[in-house]
C-alpha cells in the first residue's frame, strides 16, 4: 500500500513547542491527531496511546496562532488546509469563542479497497459501517478513485465537510478523476445529493456520513433512479442500523406486522412481529471493525430478514494478511434480541448451538496494473468470478468433526412426543424446532401436506426437503429419520490414510475440494469452481467428489483446465 499524508503541511500551523517535538518523534508517521485545549498541555495521539508534547500549557495566543493559518470554520465547526486531507475541528464556549482544537491527520492510502474490488465490479450500492476513526473516509476516498480512474465511471462526491477531497476549491489528487460537490451548510447535504443526480448525470454518487432522516430519504430516492451509491454511516453492526429509526430506511426499514392466529401458531412466534418493509437502498453492507478486518454482507435484504426472523446470521469476514493475500472467514454471528429461542429441543442433545467458525485462506494471485500503485487480484478471463486458492485453516482433528452435523427438524402435524421418542431410540443428533426458518428439513403427514400449498411454497423458497409419512407411528417416524441421517451425514473418510502417500500439492488440492464440498456445496447449495490443476490431480479430485455422490465437470484449456462441482 502507498500512503500520502502531507504531514508537514499540518505541522506548519502548530506553535513551535508543539511542532518541534512532533517533528523529531520516532512515531511521527503514525500520528492520528493533535489535541490543543485552552489551559492544558498539548497532546498527540498515536495508535499505541496518547503522549504529552510539552510541559507548557495552551494559551489564547497559541490557539489564535493556529486559527490564523487555516481557513474559516464552517457551520459544523470544521476547517482544513487547502489541497490537503487534514481536518481541524474546533470546540467553542457559550460565547462562541474557540477554546480547543482537534487537528486530525488525513491520509490517502492507496490499495485499501483491493479487499472488496470484486464487489465494486458488481455495480451494486455499498454502505460502509464503523465507529469514528476506523477508516471509513479513507476507504471511500480510495473507492472514488478506483471507480473514476480504473473503472472509468462518472463519479460525483458529495463532500459536506471537505473531508474526502480536502479543503479548498481544487480537490485533492487522491480522488482521481472523480468530481467533488461542496456543501454550503451541513443541513443542506440532502439537497446537494438530489442536485448532483439532476444536473450532472453521475453513474456513482459517493456520500460520507449519512446521519439524518432527510439524507437517508435522499439516498433512497437516488437508488430508485438507478444510480450506484457508496456511502458511510456510524454504527458497528447491521443490528445497530436496524435499531436506528433514522437510518433503518437505508437497509429497507422495519415495520410491525400482525399475523393471524394460524400463521403465528405455525411460526411459533407472537402475533406482532418485525418485518422489512421495502427494498434496501444499499445492496451490500460492510462493517469495518479494524483497518484490516472487514465483515461483508453481500445481500443486505436477506441479512435483514434473517435478523428479524430469528435465524442465525451467516457473515463473511475478510482480512488483510502480512504476505499481501486476503483471508476470508465464514462464521455465524451471535444471537441478538431479535432472535427467538428454539423450542422443543430434544433433551438428549440440549439446546442448539451455533457451529464453530471456519475459515478459508484465499491467497489471491496478484498483478500490478499500469499507472497504479495498487496490487489487484488477477481475474479469470473465462469466468465472472476470480479464481481463489482455498486452503483450510483448521486442524486435521477438526476435519474428523466435520462429519458430524446437527439436523434441525420442523414437525408439521406430527406427534412431537412420538418424534422425541424416535430421536432417543436412534440416539441421533436431531433437534426439533417450531420455527420453520431455523429448520434444515420438514417432517409432515402426507395428507396434510397435500392440502397446504403455503407450506410447500415456503419449503421451495427456502430449499427445504419435505419428508412425508403416512401416519404418526413410531415405525414410520424412525424410517423417515433414518433417511434424513443418510442424506445429511457426510461419508466418513480416513483423511490421514488418504493423504499418506500424496505430495503436498495433491493434499492441498484434496483439502480444497473437501472444504468446497462440505462448507459450500452441501450447506449453501452453490456450485464451486476449483483452481486449475494437472490431469493427475484432477483425477484425484474427481474420485473424492464421486465419494460424496456429487456431479462435476472439467472445462477450460490446458494448463488452465479445472473442475466445477455442482450441488
Amino acid at each position: 500500500m502507498l500512503i500520502a499524508d502531507d504531514l508537514n503541511e499540518l505541522l506548519e500551523i502548530l506553535p513551535d513547542f508543539v511542532r518541534l517535538p512532533l517533528h523529531n518523534h520516532h512515531q511521527c508517521k503514525y500520528l492520528i491527531e493533535v489535541v490543543m485545549d485552552l489551559g492544558r498541555r498539548p497532546e498527540a495521539r498515536f495508535p499505541h496511546g496518547p503522549e504529552y508534547l510539552s510541559a507548557k500549557t495552551i494559551s489564547w495566543q497559541d490557539l489564535d496562532f493556529c486559527i490564523r493559518r487555516i481557513g474559516n470554520f464552517s457551520g459544523d465547526n470544521r476547517s482544513g488546509i487547502e489541497r490537503t486531507l487534514h481536518r481541524i475541528s474546533s470546540i467553542r464556549n457559550r460565547k462562541g469563542n474557540i477554546i480547543g482544537l482537534t487537528c486530525r491527520v488525513g491520509r490517502a492510502v492507496f490499495g485499501t479497497i483491493s479487499i472488496i474490488r470484486d464487489l465494486l465490479e458488481k455495480r451494486q450500492s455499498i454502505l460502509l459501517l464503523g465507529k469514528p476513526g476506523v477508516g471509513k473516509t479513507t476507504a471511500i476516498r480510495e473507492i472514488a478513485r478506483v471507480l473514476a480512474d480504473e473503472m472509468e465511471k462518472r463519479v460525483v462526491i458529495i463532500d459536506t465537510s471537505n473531508e474526502i477531497a480536502g479543503d479548498g476549491d481544487i480537490p485533492h489528487p487522491a480522488i482521481g478523476r472523480a468530481r467533488r460537490m461542496q456543501v454550503a451548510r451541513p443541513e443542506l447535504q440532502h439537497q446537494v445529493m438530489i442536485e448532483a443526480v439532476e444536473n450532472h448525470m453521475p453513474e456513482v454518487i459517493i456520500i460520507d456520513e449519512i446521519g439524518t432522516e432527510l439524507e437517508a430519504l435522499a439516498a433512497c430516492t437516488i437508488a430508485e433512479r438507478g444510480v450506484q451509491l457508496v456511502g458511510t454511516a456510524h454504527g458497528n453492526y447491521m443490528e445497530s442500523l436496524i435499531k436506528n429509526p433514522i437510518l433503518s430506511d437505508l437497509i429497507g426499514g422495519i415495520q410491525y406486522v400482525t399475523l393471524g392466529d394460524d400463521e403465528a401458531k405455525r411460526r411459533g412466534s407472537q402475533k406482532s412481529i418485525l418485518e422489512r418493509k421495502s427494498s434496501p437502498a444499499f445492496q451490500v453492507a460492510i462493517e469495518i471493525h479494524t483497518r484490516d478486518s472487514w465483515i461483508v454482507h453481500e445481500k443486505v435484504d436477506e441479512a435483514v430478514d434473517q435478523i428479524l426472523q430469528g435465524a442465525s446470521l451467516f457473515v463473511q469476514r475478510r482480512k488483510f494478511c502480512f504476505d499481501g493475500s486476503i483471508q476470508i472467514e465464514y462464521e455465524q454471528s451471535k444471537v441478538t434480541e431479535f432472535l427467538s429461542p428454539i423450542v422443543g429441543s430434544s433433551d438428549q442433545f440440549g439446546s442448539y448451538k451455533s457451529p464453530k467458525k471456519f475459515s478459508y485462506s484465499l491467497n489471491m494471485k496478484h498483478q500490478y496494473l499500469p499507472n497504479s500503485n495498487i496490487v489487484y487480484p488477477i481475474h479469470n478471463q473465462t469466468s465472472q468470478k476470480p479464481l481463489l486458492n482455498i486452503t483450510p485453516s483448521i486442524s486435521s482433528k477438526q476435519f474428523q468433526t466435520l462429519n458430524k452435523k446437527v439436523i434441525i427438524v420442523y414437525a408439521y402435524s406430527v406427534s412431537l412426543e412420538m418424534l422425541k421418542s424416535a430421536i432417543q431410540v436412534l440416539n441421533s443428533p436431531i433437534v426439533i424446532t417450531q420455527d420453520i426458518v431455523k429448520a434444515d428439513v420438514i417432517l409432515a403427514l402426507r395428507s396434510h401436506v397435500k392440502q397446504n400449498n403455503k407450506l410447500r411454497q415456503i419449503a421451495k423458497s427456502m430449499q427445504l426437503t419435505i419428508y412425508t409419512i403416512h401416519s404418526s407411528t413410531m415405525t414410520n417416524i424412525i424410517r423417515a429419520l433414518k433417511k434424513m441421517l443418510t442424506v445429511n451425514y457426510l461419508p466418513y473418510m480416513d483423511w490421514e490414510k488418504i493423504c499418506s502417500d500424496k505430495t503436498d500439492i495433491e493434499v492441498e488440492a484434496l483439502q480444497e475440494t473437501r472444504i468446497a464440498i462440505e462448507k459450500i456445496i452441501l450447506s449453501k447449495k452453490h456450485s464451486v469452481e476449483l483452481l486449475y490443476r494437472s490431469t493427475i490431480i484432477r483425477k484425484l479430485q474427481y474420485n473424492l467428489i464421486s465419494s460424496y455422490n456429487l456431479q462435476c465437470r472439467s472445462f477450460g484449456e490446458e494448463p488452465d483446465r479445472r473442475l466445477c462441482i455442482y450441488p
